[in-house]
C-alpha cells in the first residue's frame, strides 16, 4: 500500500445559486481525504481510504465513485445506525461559493480507531491524515491521534494537511487537538495562517513557525501560497515554487489537489523542487474545472498544463 487515508467522506450537493432561489442541484461526493486518494490514484498509485458511511443510498454513491476511481476501501465501514454526511455547495460568484455542512451524528463523524486498526495493519508508506477528522469529535480525534502514532511507530511517513475548517470548531481547539500531533507528524501542509495554529506564537511571520516546527522534530513544512506558489521548510533550507498559470473556474479542492501532488512526488522519490512543481501542477488542474476533484489529471494528462490556450487534441 502506498498511502492509506481516512476521515469523512459526504454526499455532495452542488447548487448553481443560493438554495433559497430555487436552483439547479447536481449531486457527487466530496471529502479533503478522498479527495487526495482520488488524486493520488488517478496518478497510478496504490491508495486506500478508510472511513464509516450510512447503510443508505449516498454511501452507496460514495463506494461506487471512489470503486470507478480505483481508490481502494478494503476497509470502509457501513454504519446501519447513522446516515451518511451532507455537504451543499452554493455558487454565489463565479470563484466566490458558500459551503454548508448536514454532518452533526453522522456515520462519518463516529469513526474510531478500531475501524483503522485493519487498515494500518497494512504498513502503508504513507499515512495521511488532515485536521478536518480531527475536529469531528472526541472518538475521530483519539482516532487520528492513535493512527498517526501507530504508524509513525512502524516507520511509515506520517503527513498533514491542517485543513482548518472554522465552521467545525474553534482557533482554540483546534490548536489544542493538532498540537498533540506533531510529535508524529513527518510533513505539515497547510497556509501560513493554518501553520500558525501549530506554534504557540500565533504573530509569529510564517517562516518562524516553520522554523519552531522543524525544531520540534517535524521534516517538512510546506506553505500553500495560492497564487504566489507554494514554499518547503525543511532542514537542509527552503524552496519556492512559483504557482502554475491557470484560469480559476472553481477553487475547491485545489489545497487537497496540491497535497496529492506532493505526496505523490514523496513515493516517487522527486527531489524538493520537482515535488513542489508537482504540487502547483495539480492545484492549477484544480482550480481550473468545476469540482473537488473530477478535473483532476492522470499522469499521461499531467502536461496539458503546457499545451496553450485554444489547443486542440487531434
Amino acid at each position: 500500500m502506498d498511502v492509506l487515508t481516512f476521515g469523512e467522506t459526504m454526499i455532495a450537493l452542488r447548487a448553481d445559486r443560493p438554495l433559497a432561489m430555487n436552483p439547479n442541484i447536481s449531486a457527487t461526493i466530496a471529502g479533503a481525504e478522498s479527495n487526495v486518494a482520488t488524486a493520488l490514484a488517478r496518478l497510478g498509485h496504490d491508495v486506500q481510504w478508510a472511513g464509516r458511511v450510512g447503510d443508505d443510498s449516498g454511501g452507496e454513491l460514495i463506494r461506487r465513485t471512489l470503486r470507478a476511481e480505483s481508490v481502494g476501501q478494503d476497509h470502509v465501514t457501513t454504519d446501519p445506525g447513522r446516515q451518511t454526511g451532507i455537504l451543499i455547495f452554493e455558487q454565489r460568484l463565479p470563484d466566490v461559493t458558500r459551503v454548508g455542512y448536514y454532518r452533526q451524528n453522522s456515520a462519518g463523524s463516529a469513526l474510531t480507531i478500531d475501524d483503522l486498526a485493519p487498515a494500518l495493519a497494512g504498513n502503508p508508506h504513507i499515512l495521511h491524515i488532515t485536521g478536518i477528522t480531527s475536529a469531528l469529535g472526541a472518538s475521530a480525534a483519539e482516532a487520528v491521534l492513535k493512527a498517526a502514532s501507530a504508524a509513525q511507530g512502524e516507520g511509515a511517513t506520517v503527513t498533514l494537511d491542517v485543513n482548518y475548517r472554522a465552521k467545525l470548531w474553534s482557533r482554540e481547539e483546534a490548536a489544542a487537538a493538532l498540537r498533540a500531533l506533531i510529535p508524529f507528524v513527518d510533513v505539515i501542509i497547510g497556509s501560513p495562517d493554518e501553520v500558525g495554529l501549530l506554534i504557540e506564537d500565533r504573530a509569529a511571520a510564517p517562516a518562524d513557525s516553520a522554523s519552531a516546527l522543524l525544531s520540534l522534530g517535524v521534516r517538512e513544512v510546506v506553505l500553500k501560497l495560492g497564487a504566489d506558489g507554494a514554499t518547503l521548510h525543511g532542514r537542509h533550507g527552503l524552496v519556492h515554487s512559483p504557482a502554475r498559470p491557470a484560469t480559476a473556474v472553481d477553487s475547491v479542492g485545489a489545497g487537497d489537489a496540491f497535497t496529492a501532488g506532493y505526496i505523490s512526488g514523496l513515493l516517487t522519490g522527486l527531489s524538493a523542487k520537482e515535488r513542489l512543481y508537482l504540487a502547483n501542477t495539480l492545484g492549477a488542474f484544480a482550480v481550473s474545472s468545476r469540482g473537488d476533484w473530477e478535473g483532476l489529471p492522470t499522469r499521461s494528462e499531467l502536461a496539458l498544463l503546457d499545451a496553450g490556450n485554444g489547443t486542440a487534441l487531434r
